[in-house]
């Protein structure tokens, strides 16, 4: 069972939210949050597996708890999802900088969010490869701010090629077929990227990915 709290000032969209996930058998709604703080206190007290985060929030905004969440090593295996209204929101890249494990767009489907929930859950895939392409080309291009690049030597030159199609949307099944090797090796290339480089999940992966230089934000 997908263990869900809802981060939302808006009752409404929380309401909305709780009815789609209690019609799914896998998914159960654990608690509601009206703002940041809430939810980093609910998070803290009920341990959820997913986290679904708005970003402009009163008290605390979903970015800076986010941070707090990310940064919690009792929360370790709580994943946040971001729930943002403007694709072109730029908080979202700072937001999977902070530790979110991937974004969703609020007018997306029923079924899409079901799926990204689900997704976040496993840790398998980064959500929405196409809208992640045009925000990082957007918000990691050359002019923005950013911290020191990370070193990849410490990379195989495998990691670093499985890394580079991480970061263009595949999933392992996709990995695997391009590079003729089972899912479950390209998953073992993946996590032992992540944990050479201190990468929380594959959204934070992609995220270095880019910030390196390893792909470039007009990579296709």
């Amino acid at each position: 069972m997908i263990r869900v709290l809802i981060v939302d000032d808006q009752p409404l969209v929380r309401a909305g939210l709780r009815v789609l996930f209690e019609g799914e058998c896998d998914i159960a709604v654990i608690g509601e949050a009206a703002n940041g703080a809430e939810a980093v206190t609910l998070a803290r007290q009920a341990l959820p597996d997913v986290i679904l985060m708005d970003i402009r929030m009163p008290v605390l905004d979903g970015l800076e708890a986010t941070h707090q969440i990310a940064a919690d090593e009792q929360l370790d295996d709580v994943k946040v999802l971001i729930l943002t209204t403007f694709e072109s929101d730029e908080y979202v890249f700072d937001a999977l900088r902070a530790g979110a494990s991937g974004f969703l767009l609020k007018d997306a489907e029923p079924t899409e969010l079901l799926r990204a929930v689900r997704v976040v859950a496993s840790g398998d895939a980064l959500l929405s490869p196409s809208v992640t392409r045009r925000l990082i080309t957007k918000f990691a291009a050359p002019e923005r701010d950013r911290s020191p690049p990370v070193e990849l030597s410490a990379l195989t030159e495998r990691e670093r090629e499985i890394m580079a199609l991480v970061a263009t949307g595949m999933s392992n099944v996709e990995i695997a077929k391009l590079l003729t090797i089972s899912p479950a090796t390209a998953k073992t290339h993946i996590n032992r990227a992540m944990a050479k480089l201190g990468a929380r999940d594959r959204a934070q992966l992609v995220v270095v990915a880019y910030q390196t230089g390893l792909v470039l934000a007009s990579t296709p």
